[in-house]
C-alpha cells in the first residue's frame, strides 16, 4: 500500500465511528486536515489551538460541514490548560479513544548563534507539549484502551543544521513513545510516532529565527512535499493499524537507510543540502 494512499472507509462507517479524538494544533496545518480526516470518518474531534479566532474560524468550517466538534483554546506547554483540554472531550462527548500530540514550534537558526530561552521555547514545545496533554489524557485512554500518536519530523531520524532544538525535541519522542510502550503495555495503549517529511504549509506559517523572532520557513523544493491531506490520510492509517512507526515519504525512508547504514555519505548530503538552502537566503 503507497503511503499516500486515501483511506476508503465510508464517512461515519467502521472503527472511527462513535470515537472522540484530540488533536493538537489543530486550529491550521496539517493537524486542521487531519481533524478533518477523522471528522470525515465519523470521530468526534477536539480542536486545539493557541490562536483563538484561527481555532474558531476551523471550527466553524467543520461544523458547518456538518461534522461533530468542540474546540478548547490551550497552551499545550502548560499543564493545566493542558488538563482543561482533556476537560472539554469528556465533558462534550463523554470519553476519549485517540491523541495526537501534533502542536509544536520549529526554528531556522544555528546554535551558536540562538539565545537560551529561544532553545527552551523550541524543545518545551515538542516534548512538553506531547508529554503534558498525555499525562493529563492517559487515565481516559486506559479505560477505552485508546490511541496516542506524536507527530515527529524525518529531522529526528537525522541532525539537520539549524534545527537543533527542533531535531533534539522530535527525537525524544521516539524514545518517549517506545518507553510508554514497555512501561504501559498492559494497559492495551496504543503508543505511536509519526515522522513526517516536508509538507505543503500554510502561506502564513512561521517559525522562530535565533533571536525569537517568527520568519518564513526554509526553501523547500515543491517535487519534494506532500499535501497536508495526503499526510493527514498517512496519519489516520497509522493510528487505524497501531503502528508503531510511520516514516512519511520516500525522502524520509531513504534517510533511514542511509542513517543507518552509510551515516558519513548521510552527513555530507544534508550539510550540502543546507549549503544551498542557506544560499537561498542569503
Amino acid at each position: 500500500m503507497s503511503d499516500i494512499e486515501q483511506d476508503k472507509t465510508p464517512p461515519g462507517a467502521g472503527s472511527w465511528a462513535g470515537q472522540v479524538a484530540i488533536v493538537t494544533g489543530s486550529e491550521s496545518g496539517i493537524g486542521r486536515e487531519t481533524a478533518r480526516a477523522l471528522c470525515a470518518q465519523g470521530t468526534a474531534v477536539v480542536l486545539n489551538g493557541r490562536n483563538a479566532a484561527r481555532l474558531e474560524e476551523t471550527r466553524q468550517q467543520l461544523a458547518a460541514a456538518g461534522y461533530t466538534v468542540a474546540s478548547c483554546q490551550a497552551d499545550v506547554t502548560v499543564y493545566a490548560d493542558c488538563e482543561r483540554l482533556i476537560v472539554t472531550a469528556i465533558t462534550e462527548f463523554g470519553r476519549l479513544d485517540v491523541l495526537i500530540t501534533n502542536a509544536s514550534i520549529s526554528m531556522r537558526a544555528y546554535f551558536a548563534d540562538m539565545h537560551p530561552d529561544v532553545f527552551r521555547q523550541v524543545l518545551d514545545s515538542n516534548v512538553y507539549g506531547s508529554v503534558y496533554p498525555l499525562k493529563a489524557a492517559l487515565p481516559h485512554l486506559v479505560a477505552t484502551r485508546g490511541s496516542v500518536t506524536f507527530i515527529s519530523s524525518i529531522s529526528a531520524l537525522n541532525g539537520m543544521p539549524s534545527g537543533s532544538a527542533y531535531c533534539a525535541g522530535k527525537a525524544a519522542l521516539a524514545n518517549l513513545a517506545h518507553t510508554l510502550r514497555l512501561e504501559l503495555a498492559p494497559t492495551g495503549v496504543h503508543f505511536g510516532i509519526v515522522h513526517i517529511g516536508f509538507t505543503q504549509n500554510d502561506p502564513d506559517k512561521r517559525v522562530l529565527d535565533a533571536a525569537g523572532r517568527p520568519v518564513p520557513i526554509a526553501h523547500r523544493p515543491p517535487r519534494w512535499q506532500k499535501s497536508q491531506a495526503e499526510v493527514a490520510a498517512i496519519i489516520l492509517r497509522h493510528i487505524r493499524q497501531r503502528r508503531k512507526r510511520t516514516v512519511i515519504s520516500a525522502l524520509g525512508r531513504l534517510i533511514v537507510l542511509v542513517h543507518s547504514y552509510f551515516p558519513r555519505l548521510g552527513d555530507w548530503i544534508v550539510l550540502r543540502t543546507m549549503r544551498r538552502m542557506r544560499n537561498f537566503y542569503e
